[in-house]
């Protein structure tokens, strides 16, 4: 790859990072504004998996992370897809295992985060 293919790229994805950050969060705001908090799922996931307490979370700044996880994840499966020199039908599927991938891995480790702080709030 050619530098500025790859400066091409990195451009793409930030461009299409900031466009579905800006949609995504305020789709989610607008809901959690709307008293329909219980629509977004990734809050429900997290809280489902790790068992926190939906009322203790601080949906707010969640809505901001989970924002900002979901277009990292479908800007960067995007772009890694499109500079794939394969066949459309491989590219899917590369796409949909690297979609599922990150969705489990990062969400896993921002339950995680915010369990640790749930503990750390406890001990003072």
């Amino acid at each position: 790859m050619e530098v500025k293919e790859i400066l091409a790229n990195v451009l793409m994805f930030l461009i299409f990072f900031l466009i579905i950050f800006i949609i995504m969060y305020f789709i989610n705001l607008r809901k959690y504004k709307s008293k329909k908090k219980k629509q977004i799922g990734e809050i429900n996931y997290i809280a489902n998996k790790f068992h926190l307490k939906e009322k203790d979370l601080p949906v707010r700044s969640m809505i901001l992370w989970i924002s900002i996880i979901d277009a990292f994840i479908i800007s960067f499966v995007g772009t890694f897809v499109f500079m794939l020199p394969i066949d459309y039908v491989w590219k899917f599927l590369v796409g949909f295992v690297m979609l599922f991938a990150l969705i489990y891995a990062l969400f896993e480790i921002y339950g995680r985060h915010l369990v640790k702080q749930k503990k750390k709030k406890e001990r003072k």
